[in-house]
């Protein structure tokens, strides 16, 4: 059976002056233009427990995820990914283990409080998760390197025994081993989509700096490639105001535009942010709304699509927008149920006043 790496850094960093003073550093809760071009997503947003179950006693209190109580409480990620790594930023020296549910005892962990904080990765195959090398930690006990390799996308978990709390300021990962889906040279890989000869407006070019442009409408651009679990990042510039486009996935071969779609609209209403136009960006429209605008026009942003079975969460600029499951019946139509075939993926021009770029468009693959 063969495993794929799977890289996880835990970062224990106390609120020690150095931190404070480092300009390059995010504050908790926050990413840097650069962390966030490279596709660093905030697994805790600083505010609530969205993308986490949790079963026992969680709060979030000045600006911090605190888990634990009388009584023992775990935290899930409702999100699972296959290869990334991960930082954690907490307030004060932890203890950390991390181990494995269905691939044995295998363990790793540093471990210099009383209280122990278990962070698990979940394998789905029938081989589980484990941990293919020990822990390595600095002196001071600050920071925890673990590598692990897992045959699935994976879940984490964190457990706080009873008695026991968890204090989380940061918490965020990052995909790895992402493909390039646009050379920044040209449409390889890409073709127009005319099964709609009504709807071929729209014109593609690559600009001298290696952006997509995408002007006017209707029309589609569609991949060669077909994908159904996966995880897309791609940066976005809209140029102008409250423009309409988004990224079809899963979608019928040979049909226009028949696939979820990921919103592309920075709306919104009643100068607030919490009610997007349209459903606003990071949306599957017409499914589930973006619960906050976070991207703004004229500005490039960083969209994540995280599309895994019925369970479909969203990204832009790091802050999560959606996390919903598709609970419809099973049709080979995403229009009328749940599709879990593999499709396309599409970029829609959608009107005349369509005038978008994109960049650094990349996927990767999660595997079964």
């Amino acid at each position: 059976m063969m495993f794929r790496s799977l890289a996880v850094v835990v970062a224990l960093v106390g609120a020690s002056p150095a931190f404070a003073e480092d300009k390059d550093k995010p504050k908790p809760n926050t990413l840097t233009p650069k962390e966030i071009a490279d596709g660093w997503l905030l697994l805790f947003d600083g505010e609530t427990t969205f993308g986490w179950k949790i079963d026992g006693t969680a709060e979030v209190k000045d600006g911090a995820l605190v888990l634990g109580g009388a009584k023992p409480t775990t935290a899930v990620s409702t999100t699972m990914f296959a290869s990334y790594e991960l930082q954690m930023q907490t307030s004060g020296a932890g203890a950390i283990a991390l181990h494995s549910i269905k691939g044995g005892s295998h363990s790793a962990g540093l471990n210099n409080q009383s209280s122990v904080v278990r962070m698990t990765v979940v394998g789905s195959g029938a081989g589980g998760s484990f941990i293919e090398n020990s822990t390595t930690a600095d002196p001071n006990g600050a920071k925890t390197s673990i590598t692990a390799a897992t045959n699935g996308p994976a879940e984490l978990r964190l457990e706080v025994p009873a008695g026991g709390s968890l204090s989380i300021k940061s918490l965020k990962l990052r995909p790895e081993g992402p493909k390039a889906l646009f050379t920044g040279k040209n449409l390889d890989g890409w073709k127009v989509n005319a099964a709609d000869p009504k709807r071929v407006a729209s014109k593609w070019d690559v600009t001298k700096d290696g952006e997509l442009s995408l002007k006017n409408g209707p029309g589609d651009l569609v991949t060669e490639k077909e994908f159904d679990n996966f995880v897309l990042q791609l940066e976005c510039k809209t140029l102008g105001k409250a423009l309409n486009s988004g990224v079809f996935f899963r979608c019928i071969p040979g049909q226009y535009q028949n696939g979820y779609e990921a919103q592309i609209h920075n709306g919104f209403k009643d100068n607030d942010r919490t009610k997007p136009s349209d459903f606003g960006t990071g949306a599957v429209y017409r499914r589930i709304a973006a619960r906050k605008v976070v991207a703004s026009d004229n500005e490039w942003f960083t969209m994540t699509v995280a599309a895994n079975g019925k369970h479909i969460a969203t990204w832009v600029n790091g802050y999560q927008t959606i996390d919903w499951t598709d609970d419809r019946k099973e049709s080979d139509n995403p229009r009328q149920g749940y599709r879990a075939a593999k499709g396309p993926l599409s970029i829609q021009g959608h009107d005349p006043t369509t005038d978008i770029l994109f960049r650094n468009i990349r996927i990767a693959e999660l595997p079964k």
